[in-house]
C-alpha cells in the first residue's frame, strides 16, 4: 500500500435518532492531518469544542485522537451521548485499530486522527449510541486505511445513490 499523508474514511451505523455518522482523517502529525488536528484544538466554535478521545481519564488513546461534534450540544442526555457514550465508542474502535494492526506501527506516536461525529439531538438510549458510533468508527478507520470504497462499489450503486435521510423519487432508485 502506497503511504498517504491524509487517509480519510466515513461511517455510518443504526437507524433512526441514535444512529452514527462519522468522517475521519488520520495520518501524521507532522502533515495535514495533524495542523487539522492542531488548528482544530486551538480554534473551538460556539457549541463544537474539539476535545481529545480518552480510554479513560487521563489515558488518551493512540494515535492521539481529535473529536469534534457536528451537533452543538443541546441538553443532558444529548451531552452524555456525546462526550461518553460516543467519545467512549471512538475510544475503543481507535485502540483496537491500534492494536490489531488495522493501523501501522507508527501511528501510536507519530500519527493522529481527527474525527467528526454526528449525534442526533433526539437520541434516546446511550447504550444504543455507543454500539452506533464503535461500528461507525471501525468502518470508518477501514474504509480509511483502504482507500474505500473503491470505483467498483461505486459504479454498483451510481443508479442507487441514496443516503438515511433521502432517497430519489426518480433517476437514481
Amino acid at each position: 500500500m502506497k503511504a498517504l499523508q491524509v487517509y480519510i474514511g466515513e461511517g455510518f451505523a443504526g437507524p433512526g435518532v441514535n444512529a452514527a455518522h462519522i468522517n475521519i482523517m488520520i495520518g501524521p502529525r507532522n502533515g495535514p492531518v495533524g495542523q487539522a488536528f492542531t488548528g482544530s484544538l486551538s480554534s473551538p466554535s460556539q457549541g463544537h469544542v474539539p476535545f481529545m478521545v480518552v480510554a479513560q481519564p487521563n489515558v488518551p488513546v493512540k494515535p492521539v485522537t481529535l473529536y469534534v461534534n457536528k451537533a452543538d450540544i443541546r441538553g443532558e442526555l444529548h451531552g452524555n451521548a456525546t462526550w461518553g457514550a460516543s467519545q467512549a465508542a471512538i475510544a475503543k474502535a481507535v485502540t483496537e485499530a491500534m492494536l490489531d494492526g488495522t493501523l501501522p506501527p507508527e501511528a501510536e506516536n507519530e500519527w493522529c486522527i481527527v474525527t467528526a461525529n454526528w449525534v442526533n439531538w433526539a437520541c434516546d438510549d446511550l447504550d444504543v449510541v455507543y454500539e452506533n458510533n464503535y461500528q461507525a468508527c471501525k468502518t470508518a478507520i477501514h474504509a480509511a486505511m483502504n482507500g474505500l470504497p473503491d470505483l467498483d462499489r461505486l459504479a454498483a450503486i451510481r443508479d442507487k445513490i441514496s443516503n438515511p435521510f433521502y432517497t430519489p423519487k426518480t433517476g437514481n432508485a
